[in-house]
């Protein structure tokens, strides 16, 4: 039950995280979804929390319940523009961390499949955590110079749709590198 429950809430928090910006687009700053949207993901990050074992994670999840409370409290809507910058700062530090760990979270998930991980795939899966913190800075300054510019609209479409045709790009993209050359 706690297993479904949060495979629940991960999967709101993302397709939330994706309609956000598109929301805010098609519907306007002054959608009455928005004013609700702070509160609503500031309870499941606050749910997400309590099913986290005591560690870098929670404080994250408790990290974004403060804030989003905060955003939803303080009426400023403004502030949400922040949230897609926040969400790509946590992925940062939790990847770039790893780097500083005996195992990179790339690796951890790969050690999934095969346990016994050869030399060359932990440099391989290093070179790709190292991969993923550049997707992250990069949304992070693009995101940042369009909120900058007041580029919103262009804001809502990268953070609502770019961002994540990139990260399924890198995603679909190391797939095939590893099942067509890495694998042979």
């Amino acid at each position: 039950m706690k297993r479904q429950f949060s495979f629940l809430i991960t999967s709101f928090l993302f397709i939330t995280s994706l309609a956000y910006p598109l929301i805010w687009l098609w519907q306007g700053q002054d959608s009455p979804i928005l004013s609700y949207l702070p509160f609503l993901l500031a309870l499941c990050w606050g749910a997400k929390a309590g099913m986290q074992a005591v560690g870098l994670q929670r404080f994250f999840a408790i990290f974004m319940a403060l804030i989003l409370l905060m955003v939803g409290l303080s009426r400023s809507l403004e502030t949400m523009y922040w949230y897609p910058i926040i969400i790509n700062g946590i992925m940062l530090a939790m990847f770039g961390g790893s780097l500083w760990q005996n195992q990179t979270i790339i690796e951890r998930l790969a050690r999934l499949q095969d346990p016994n991980l050869p030399e060359e795939g932990v440099r391989y899966t290093r070179k790709v955590t190292q991969l993923w913190c550049g997707v992250f800075m990069l949304n992070i300054a693009i995101s940042t110079l369009l909120i900058a510019a007041e580029q919103f609209a262009w804001w809502a479409i990268y953070t609502g749709v770019i961002a994540y045709v990139i990260m399924g790009v890198v995603m679909g993209g190391e797939w095939l590198y590893r099942k067509m050359v890495i694998q042979r």
